[in-house]
């Protein structure tokens, strides 16, 4: 599953299948008509309405103008067949963000509120993923970029506080600051590995933030200067829904929330992330060797999670 869901990850591969048609209102005048656009536009209230397409009608709809997953798709497997043809995107009605059209309809998050995203290129993204989805059957799993859009819209506008609290009481385990011992024979290799590659990182970290972290040979870790903790505090509470939900995401993956912040001030990409978690597991394949359905599919499942998190990222902030 995760294997399947790394290789359907690629976006070149979602751009040459999705048929995305860009803005509907800008589209075509017929796209002007449907958001009630125009002087006169809409009802007598001031409402917008969505004219039903004629040739929809053999189409399965979950109601007139908009469509919402279920509960079950921020964890399910499979949530029922395509009803869909087309999955565009649009900007919203109010101009402030954009939204996912499946075919007329408006997309909805579980708890049916509009999808309304910060940049068009994450709107086209995820549009991308629906459009990806087989006939028989809509793949959760295989949609990253919609699950933490509708974390970031959901979850942590309601729960910001507890996501930033959870965050800080992992931060003195960090990966980073944990050490392997140079004592033994065993562990000599990964000590050295993790001087060369995770020193300049608690260098950066240094630099950053003003204040040297403590590396520590227990696995449970210590404590860090508290001057440390709390300026690492204030730098998650600046952030956006968006930017905190990829955050969170990348945390939870790597086990780290230093090496999501040193992606989040681009000091890290992708690829030297992921060494960095996988620094010592891939010290003993080399030594041992590679178990399969075993630890490629964790390493598929870690680039899934890290490489959407850092995709969401970057295309809520428009780049």
């Amino acid at each position: 599953m995760a294997t399947l869901a790394a290789r359907r990850l690629l976006l070149p591969r979602w751009v040459r299948r999705a048929r995305l048609l860009g803005t509907a209102a800008e589209a075509s005048p017929e796209g002007e008509e449907a958001r009630g656009g125009g002087e006169g536009g809409g009802g007598p209230d001031g409402a917008i309405y969505v004219k039903k397409p004629a040739a929809a009608a053999a189409v399965t709809t979950r109601d007139e103008t908009s469509v919402a997953m279920p509960t079950s798709f921020m964890t399910g497997s499979v949530v029922g067949k395509r009803f869909y043809r087309d999955a565009t995107v649009r900007l919203a009605d109010d101009g402030n963000g954009w939204t996912v059209m499946l075919d007329y309809r408006t997309l909805k998050s579980p708890a049916k509120r509009q999808l309304k995203l910060p940049s068009r290129a994450l709107a086209m993204a995820i549009a991308a993923e629906w459009e990806y989805q087989e006939s028989d059957g809509i793949r959760p799993f295989t949609m990253p970029l919609m699950k933490l859009a509708c974390t970031a819209l959901e979850r942590v506008p309601l729960t910001r506080a507890k996501v930033i609290d959870n965050l800080m009481k992992k931060f003195h385990q960090d990966l980073v600051f944990c050490r392997s011992p140079a004592d033994s024979e065993l562990t000599l290799g990964v000590h050295q590995k993790q001087k060369e590659k995770i020193d300049p990182i608690l260098e950066w970290v240094n630099t950053e933030f003003g204040f040297k972290p403590v590396v520590y040979t227990t696995f449970f870790g210590g404590k860090q200067d508290e001057g440390l903790t709390k300026a690492v505090e204030t730098v998650l509470k600046k952030t956006t829904d968006c930017e905190l939900a990829s955050i969170d995401a990348m945390a939870a993956a790597a086990h780290s929330l230093v090496i999501p912040l040193a992606i989040f001030r681009e000091r890290l990409g992708i690829d030297e992330a992921i060494e960095l978690i996988r620094l010592e597991e891939d010290h003993q394949v080399d030594r041992w060797g590679l178990v399969e359905g075993g630890h490629d599919v964790d390493i598929a499942d870690l680039k899934v999670q890290m490489s959407s998190a850092v995709v969401f990222l970057g295309l809520s902030r428009g780049m």
